[in-house]
């Protein structure tokens, strides 16, 4: 079967998604969209070169009644965030971005799954479920996938074992009340902080109770750093984003940290955060309701609180 994507927004972020609908073979087309219509060109001109080397797949600019019969929609427009600059500070710009995108793309793909990528990724991820007019199960953010893997792939260096090893993850907001619940995390089903004294290599781990707070700092402070380093960050959340458009698509059912709207989960209410939900060819299937402890349950709604408090300083 013919597998249609549309991305909005031909940016870093976009193109690089893109790019890599095409070398994973997601996609048998994509439509790339973008205000600007010989950007939009460009990179699909420059990402369809490559195709000979891929999967069979179309990649072509559009307009948004190209999107039309799409299984996924991903959104990246947007103002990028600028060195210093926190996602949260971007938020009433790039909502009126996507509240001129809105009725545009839905008009024209109504069926399709939206995933939200731009920042703030939350607030969006809420504004564009409250105005799209799309059923909730059909919209989710990207939200902490990336923070995840981050976490994911830090942890695996210093237990000096496969990410596939690795169960953590990082709940909240993608941004600095982020959180990971020690409590579930596990590495190889056992307790994080209890691994190292089951295995007979515990010399080339490098993990202590402590270092917690410092690996939790490290994936919160990661996008920062990149984008203080070199302006932006678009490759990892570009393998990201497929990743989520591949479990969307194959239909399985998996457990994934995207951003959706909470109704009471964890006692948090009409805001979009990230927690554990099973995702799959009809979007959101459900929520992973989670043990969290009760100080992880604080932080839930601390981060939960922030978000809150954005949005409504916002014109929705």
């Amino acid at each position: 079967m013919s597998t249609k994507i549309t991305v909005i927004g031909a940016g870093s972020v976009g193109s690089a998604i893109t790019n890599d609908i095409m070398v994973q073979g997601i996609a048998s087309e994509v439509v790339l969209i973008d205000i600007n219509k010989q950007k939009a060109m460009g990179e699909a001109l420059d990402i369809y070169q490559g195709a000979p080397f891929c999967s069979p797949a179309i990649i072509r600019p559009g307009d948004y009644e190209d999107a039309a019969g799409s299984q996924i929609v991903i959104i990246t427009s947007g103002v990028p965030r600028k060195p210093g600059q926190t996602r949260l500070e971007l938020a009433q710009t790039n909502v009126n971005i996507l509240k001129d995108i809105a009725p545009k793309i839905v008009k024209y793909a109504p069926d399709a799954i939206y995933v939200l990528v731009s920042n703030p990724v939350d607030i969006l991820t809420y504004v564009f479920t409250k105005i799209s007019g799309i059923p909730e199960n059909r919209i989710l953010g990207s939200g902490t996938v990336l923070d995840t893997s981050r976490l994911q792939s830090e942890l695996a260096k210093r237990f000096h074992i496969s990410p596939k090893n690795v169960h953590a993850h990082v709940y909240g907001e993608h941004g600095d009340s982020a959180f990971v619940p020690w409590s579930l995390a596990t590495i190889a089903n056992n307790k994080i902080d209890d691994y190292k004294n089951n295995v007979c290599i515990s010399d080339r781990i490098r993990w202590n109770a402590e270092d917690h707070q410092a690996v939790e700092d490290f994936v919160k402070q990661s996008g920062a750093k990149v984008i203080q380093s070199k302006g932006a960050t678009f490759y990892a959340v570009a393998i990201s984003v497929c990743h989520i458009c591949k479990c969307i698509l194959n239909g399985s059912g998996t457990a994934l940290t995207v951003s959706t709207v909470m109704h009471g989960e964890y006692g948090v209410e009409d805001v979009a955060l990230s927690t554990l939900a099973l995702v799959g060819n009809n979007g959101v299937h459900t929520k992973i309701i989670s043990p969290l402890t009760a100080e992880e349950t604080e932080k839930m709604r601390a981060s939960a609180k922030k978000l809150r408090e954005i949005i409504d300083s916002l014109e929705i």
